[in-house]
């Protein structure tokens, strides 16, 4: 199913874009399109649309109607690579073993496509979103994809983790959770409640998936930690060691390689407990969760 869903993804994208590079009226500016679709379109895990896509059928018995919005997670996930690329950010010349978008497109047009893209997401969403599901829910989505996506989401998590950098101390493990939930784990959130409400999801099972959703960003993002030192930048397809380099507080500067592992393999088990206990049964979620350990 994993894999179905992210050919589905693949094209989805490959449409919206290629939609706006075919129409004449946006000759002058499809360097930015194409920037845009560049990094988007890159490839990856698609994670965060795969859990917005299997959110929409636990609920709903069917994902098609949380396709649009998958797509809009996975242009806003292009963007924040796109702008912790640049030399202002994480100055990285790497990105899923392609040149990054400043080195292809310049630093100008790189800017200006992380921009376009925080909007084109929501204009996917209202654009091509079914009519069948309630306004109501429509707009709390796009209310929860703009907390997400702006100062109380990844921008926020992005600027706790530039103050972080170059520090002669260590920061504390609150700092670092802080910039952890943020940064990364914001985006996972949002991609299971914005599939959960597509699919009708009721109160206790919206903070139920909201749970899910925290607990395994902060697995990923220590996962991505223990990576950082023990695998290779052809195995990831970016650089490693920068976090080192940079002097950043990482789960293994912090607690350790041995006490970030068993930390990951506490957090990933929670995962699996919040599952259990709510009785959601997915096959999906639980082979990405398994795929961390």
């Amino acid at each position: 199913m994993i894999s179905e869903y992210k050919k589905i993804i693949e094209e989805s994208l490959e449409k919206y874009f290629d939609e706006r590079l075919q129409n004449p009226e946006y000759t002058l500016f499809k360097d930015v399109i194409e920037s845009m679709k560049y990094t988007t379109c890159l490839g990856g895990k698609r994670l965060r649309a795969v859990f917005c896509l299997e959110a929409c059928r636990i609920f709903s018995g069917d994902y098609k109607a949380a396709i649009p919005t998958a797509c809009a997670i996975e242009m806003l996930h292009a963007q924040s690579l796109i702008h912790d690329d640049l030399p202002c950010m994480d100055n990285d010349d790497l990105r899923r073993g392609k040149p990054s978008n400043h080195k292809v497109y310049g630093e100008a047009i790189a800017t200006l496509a992380g921009d376009a893209l925080i909007s084109f997401g929501p204009q996917i969403i209202i654009e091509k979103t079914p009519k069948n599901i309630p306004s109501e829910r429509i707009i709390e989505l796009l209310r929860q994809y703009s907390i997400a996506a702006g100062a109380f989401g990844i921008v926020g998590g992005q600027t706790a983790d530039i103050e972080a950098e170059n520090r002669n101390e260590k920061i504390s493990a609150h700092h670092l959770n802080f910039i952890h939930k943020y940064k990364t784990g914001a985006l996972f959130k949002f991609s299971l409640i914005s599939g959960a409400l597509l699919g009708g999801a009721d109160k206790d099972q919206l903070d139920t998936i909201e749970k899910f959703g925290e607990k395994f960003g902060l697995a990923f993002q220590i996962k991505d930690d223990i990576l950082d030192v023990t695998s290779t930048s052809d195995i990831m397809g970016k650089t490693l060691g920068k976090d080192e380099n940079a002097n950043k507080s990482t789960y293994v500067t912090i607690f350790g390689l041995d006490t970030a592992t068993e930390k990951l393999k506490n957090i990933i088990q929670e995962c699996y407990d919040i599952l259990e206990k709510d009785n959601i049964k997915t096959e999906v979620l639980e082979k990405i969760v398994n795929s961390l350990e």
